[in-house]
């Protein structure tokens, strides 16, 4: 029996600021992002938007471009680190969403949870959907990836930002790709990045030691939670490295492969929080399998014809989404394959039957290996998708603009919805439902 992907449904952020303007405003050589890194626009979510519209969005897309019936769902899996409750899971919203839509009830019989471990949650989510699809043929699961990468202002991170989603349909029918049941894994628990839970105390705040109430608090310790996270780049990196490379030669190890991995993949799809993160990484991995160069000279190696066209044939059309939109967390390494088979429909190119490589990364940290065949009827099915002319109707904003989006000072909508879900609102008056989160759809 074969598992895989049936279909794939994406969402995007509307609104973008060139990274050129981002690195004016900041005083940083733009070229150096923009070639040295691959960078070339950053979506932003709206004032309507969140990782919950983003999930809505894309599992409304996925549903009804491909007809799909509810009754044939058996679950909604998210991968997500931008949760929008510390209890209730996006996928519980998203049940409630789709009903709104198909029909109370329609999803009730729907398990539904999320998976959290950075960037990496989606691929858990995946692999945990194709063992179900494996016990249970007749029944489809569908993964969603939704994250919004925010970081501080003027932080080193915040030329990488993104927001959207992608949407899997996951099923014994893969019309798309086929997964194997090789995987391999390497974890270890470092920080190299992370979202902890700040505390102040209530005094700094009110200016007096009297632990008096303040807005329902009466701890003398007042919890914060930063969407932006902690992290170490240079770190964070190796950890990257370290943990693909191990993972890597873990799934050789499965394969009893005694040969060049890499050469074999026909595209190489990894987690990108930068577009050139995939071929910064690689030049060691590539002279150990390609023996092109020493493992104490990497820049070489990076420079030289033979990875050069390595990353030209292999890493290049998974990079093409990341450029145009920015890091997109869980949903990055699927925006990659996304990239990579529009790229090859747009080019028309004859893939079927090829081999694809995925290798995923979540800080914290863990990777994982796996691979997986594309099918004959991939076209049909990516035919819809129309990635790239969608990321050509963005609307770029002034960095004016960029910076009241992201201080929360933005009154309005920069782009007026339509034909979307919107956050409509958050309780604040209802005790027993402070900070409930309500959502409708605009026609």
């Amino acid at each position: 029996m074969i598992t895989g992907i049936e279909a794939i449904a994406f969402d995007v952020a509307k609104i973008h600021l060139p990274v050129k303007t981002l690195a004016d405003a900041r005083g940083i050589d733009a070229e150096k992002l923009e070639k040295g890194l691959g960078l070339s626009k950053m979506t932003l979510p709206d004032a309507h938007q969140d990782s919950v519209v983003f999930a809505a969005n894309a599992l409304t897309r996925l549903l009804s471009q491909h007809s799909i019936d509810p009754n044939d769902v058996a679950r909604i899996y998210v991968g997500t680190e931008s949760a929008v409750d510390g209890s209730k899971p996006i996928a519980s919203f998203l049940i409630s969403l789709m009903e709104q839509q198909w029909g109370d009830g329609r999803f009730s019989h729907c398990d539904a949870v999320d998976l959290t471990f950075a960037c990496i949650g989606g691929v858990d989510a995946l692999q945990n959907c194709l063992d179900f699809v494996r016990l249970n043929p007749h029944k489809k699961a569908i993964v969603v990836c939704s994250d919004i990468a925010r970081y501080d202002l003027g932080s080193t991170g915040e030329y990488t930002q993104g927001a959207g989603a992608v949407a899997l349909l996951v099923s014994a029918d893969p019309k798309i790709i086929a997964f194997t049941d090789k995987w391999a894994v390497d974890t270890q628990g470092v920080f190299d990045f992370f979202k902890p839970y700040h505390t102040i105390s209530k005094s700094e705040i009110t200016g007096n030691g009297d632990n008096d109430a303040w807005f329902g608090h009466l701890e003398a310790e007042i919890q914060i939670h930063k969407d932006q996270p902690v992290f170490d780049g240079q770190y964070s990196n190796q950890c990257y490295t370290d943990r693909t490379r191990n993972a890597y030669f873990r799934f050789k190890d499965l394969k009893n492969d005694k040969g060049n991995l890499l050469d074999s993949w026909h595209s190489v799809i990894m987690h990108l929080p930068y577009a050139f993160q995939g071929r910064r990484m690689l030049p060691g991995l590539y002279a150990t399998e390609a023996g092109d160069g020493t493992l104490e000279d990497l820049k070489s190696i990076a420079k030289s014809a033979g990875y050069l066209d390595f990353v030209s044939k292999k890493l290049q059309p998974a990079e093409r989404g990341s450029s145009l939109i920015g890091n997109l967390y869980t949903a990055s390494i699927f925006m990659g394959l996304l990239s990579a088979l529009c790229h090859f429909y747009e080019t028309n190119s004859a893939i079927s039957g090829a081999t694809f490589g995925f290798m995923a990364y979540g800080s914290g940290s863990k990777s994982k290996v796996f691979e997986g065949e594309i099918q004959q009827d991939w076209k049909p099915s990516i035919e819809k998708v129309k990635l790239f002319e969608t990321l050509e109707q963005s609307r770029e904003i002034d960095f004016s603009t960029y910076e009241k989006l992201h201080k929360k000072e933005q009154k309005g909508s920069v782009v007026p919805p339509k034909g979307e879900w919107i956050l409509e609102r958050i309780e604040k008056e209802n005790p027993n439902l402070v900070g409930a989160r309500y959502y409708k759809w605009i026609s």
